[in-house]
């Protein structure tokens, strides 16, 4: 299973980065996936996640209305559309694989990680 990410950078207050992730090694339409971010100092925290199918998804609440999660199964990718982005968006985001189709909020549940990408956002 190998997951690998792409998009970041740096970027204004109010811009807009889009984050991608490209897999191989896994089936990738039988599992959910996700969006995690770590700040330096702080803990990894949930951002988003999208089911198998794609026709369910759920967000942080800190990043609802701004985010925007999706996958193309038939090119192996999951997207993250990130608008009006804050400086509190700042940090490393990894994108994860879970174990079955449904849901999670949880980085417990997903066992497939990525090495991340940095997004740091400017004031």
């Amino acid at each position: 299973v190998h997951l690998v990410e792409s998009g970041g950078g740096l970027v204004q207050a109010g811009g807009s980065l889009r984050l991608s992730c490209a897999y191989s090694g896994f089936t990738f339409d039988d599992y959910a996936i996700g969006w995690f971010r770590q700040a330096p100092g702080k803990e990894r925290e949930f951002v988003a996640s999208i089911s198998w199918s794609g026709r369910n998804t759920i967000y942080a609440d800190s990043v609802k209305g701004r985010f925007t999660i999706a996958r193309d199964n038939a090119k192996k990718s999951m997207y993250l559309q990130m608008n009006s982005l804050k400086p509190e968006d700042t940090g490393v985001y990894h994108c994860a694989r879970r174990s079955v189709g449904v849901l999670s909020t949880s980085s417990v549940d997903f066992s497939s990680w990525g090495q991340g990408t940095q997004v740091t956002v400017s004031s």
